[in-house]
């Protein structure tokens, strides 16, 4: 699974601590994946999990937990047998690496809302909700909280881009960076660790066919209709331009390539535009496969990377106890 390191101009925990958390986030998945499934193996119920959020609780040495259905399952040797072939874990960190315990980390609470008849199914559910905890991470501190738009949760593409790819890779989902103090949103920016994919989506109407030159203007057809539509290949080179200085900027060398995304529609583009790769509804399901199979570990170059454009980010948040005073208002 991805990590979704920035989230529009949500707080995010890797800008507290970059060096830290891909490496708990990591831990923390795998080692809650393991309980789980062991606990569906074995037909146990499922415990209580700890959550802390405040300093408070932590000062006071308090435990909140967080209660749900108790899980109990008693499966057949034939339907569990090849358990070990299913993997969510794609770890990449180096397994003897000491890491700090972090008492104020918000913890994952899976919770069993219904009974899984196979390990696949297990596995669909408890990255669903893994998915909602990302989001949390990437839009809360121990201090600090931004409000989540509901339809980052709703949003198939980022929860695909984050199921489907490796631990290593880092994902910044339309950021919001300051240029000469001005923000300036931009697309989607995949840090592999070797690479820095600008992804710019292009989906309107299924089956749309986007016909495109090196004009201001492309068309977009549907069946028998045209219609002008702005060339997205301008949004896509203004993201690289800006990313290229903010790289120099910081003296990281890594190679930027120029996506341009459709999963609905099709793109006809006479010829070939110099580092940008056309992926639409033809190419998706290869494209997706082979990311999803890279296996080299993070890289420093990749970390720098990452804090170069954490370092200009906007961010809107909040203050916890301002958060809670709210709540208790409405």
């Amino acid at each position: 699974m991805a990590q979704l390191v920035k989230l529009q101009d949500y707080i995010s925990r890797y800008q507290i601590d970059l060096s830290r958390y891909p490496t708990q986030f990591v831990r923390l998945k795998k080692s809650q994946w393991e309980r789980v499934k062991q606990q569906w193996l074995s037909g146990e119920e499922t415990p209580e999990w700890q959550h802390i959020e405040s300093d408070e609780d932590i000062r006071q040495g308090k435990k909140t937990f967080s209660f749900f259905e108790k899980l109990k399952l008693k499966k057949e040797t034939k339907e569990i047998e090849n358990i070990e072939d299913v993997d969510v874990s794609n770890e990449l960190m180096n397994p003897d690496e000491e890491i700090p315990e972090e008492e104020t980390t918000l913890f994952f609470e899976p919770k069993i809302v219904y009974q899984p008849t196979s390990i696949e199914e297990l596995k669909k559910m408890f990255m669903d909700q893994f998915f909602h905890f990302q989001i949390k991470w990437a839009s809360s501190t121990l201090r600090e909280k931004s409000y989540v738009d509901p339809k980052f949760l709703r949003d198939s593409l980022l929860r695909t881009i984050l199921q489907r790819l490796p631990d290593s890779f880092l994902v910044l989902y339309y950021p919001i960076i300051k240029v000469k103090k001005a923000p300036v949103e931009l697309d989607i920016i995949l840090l592999t660790p070797t690479e820095c994919l600008c992804i710019t989506l292009v989906e309107q109407e299924e089956q749309a066919v986007f016909v495109g030159n090196s004009d201001r203007f492309w068309i977009k057809k549907i069946g028998k209709t045209s219609k002008k539509m702005l060339n997205p290949l301008i949004q896509l080179n203004r993201m690289e331009s800006i990313i290229t200085q903010l790289f120099a900027a910081n003296n990281v060398d890594m190679p930027i390539r120029k996506v341009l995304l459709s999963r609905n529609g099709y793109f006809d583009y006479p010829g070939s535009v110099f580092n940008v790769q056309f992926i639409d509804k033809r190419e998706l399901s290869q494209w997706m496969n082979q990311l999803s199979r890279y296996s080299s570990p993070m890289k420093r170059m990749q970390m720098q990377a990452a804090q170069a454009i954490l370092q200009t980010v906007q961010t809107t948040s909040f203050n916890r106890d301002i958060w809670k005073v709210e709540q208790q208002e409405q």
